[in-house]
């Protein structure tokens, strides 16, 4: 950094006024003045164009683009620089990117649950809807917390008739998700196998109660095995 660059950084890093810094440093105002109105370099211009189309990329991703994704929007736009050239802008610009956001399921096991077959066995097929649902619950990090999605699949069609969104992962989610998928399929859904892990959710006295009332049939692939369960943890 040059002596000039010093000057001019007090005013901004520690509110000490220019006159005063030059005086201190035993430099005129009027030599700093003009190093501070003198026209831009070249390279401090297309330093400059280079920050703002880093900028531009960081900022059109929402602010989740790191160094290499920025590098590509600008070698599409006709940047020749490297990575580490990128790196070096979004440095000196304070620019960060989030961290990657992962959805989590969430399958915890209740041990003392009765057994409940698996009467899919890895058959995520039907010859007509209504007859087998699949369901999964997901964790959603969100700007203002965490956020629950349970949702229920039907394994002909592929489609969803239902879902609940909530703050915490328990039965009644998963309830809320097969009662409105029992709505929107007419309410009679008597004979639907509906196939899940083994976590607590769908082993709870309340989702147990919601299937027998709606006279739909338990199926439970193994404990720790995602292939057993693998149309709704894909989906």
């Amino acid at each position: 950094m040059s002596v000039a660059a010093f000057i001019a950084s007090q005013r901004t890093d520690h509110h000490v006024s220019h006159a005063t810094a030059c005086r201190a440093l035993g430099f005129s105002e009027s030599w700093f003045y003009k190093w501070r109105d003198r026209p831009p370099t070249p390279r401090q211009e297309r330093r400059a164009q280079l920050d703002g189309a880093v900028r531009r990329s960081f900022e059109e991703s929402g602010g989740d683009y790191g160094s290499p994704r920025v590098l590509e929007d600008l070698w599409e736009w006709g940047w020749r620089v490297s990575k580490k050239t990128v790196e070096d802008s979004m440095a000196r610009q304070g620019l960060v990117a989030r961290p990657k956001r992962r959805f989590r399921c969430l399958t915890r096991p209740d041990k003392a649950a009765a057994p409940i077959p698996d009467l899919v066995k890895r058959d995520f097929t039907a010859p007509a809807v209504n007859q087998k649902w699949s369901g999964d619950l997901t964790e959603i990090p969100t700007d203002e917390g965490k956020l629950y999605l349970a949702a229920v699949e039907d394994l002909a069609s592929r489609r969803v008739p239902g879902f609940a969104m909530g703050e915490h992962h328990d039965a009644e989610l998963a309830a809320g998700a097969l009662k409105m998928a029992a709505a929107v399929r007419g309410g009679d859904v008597a004979g639907v196998i509906f196939h899940s892990d083994r976590g607590s959710e769908y082993t709870a006295d309340l989702f147990a109660a919601a299937c027998t009332a709606l006279r739909i049939t338990q199926s439970m692939g193994r404990v720790g095995s995602c292939f057993d369960n693998a149309a709704s943890e894909s989906f």
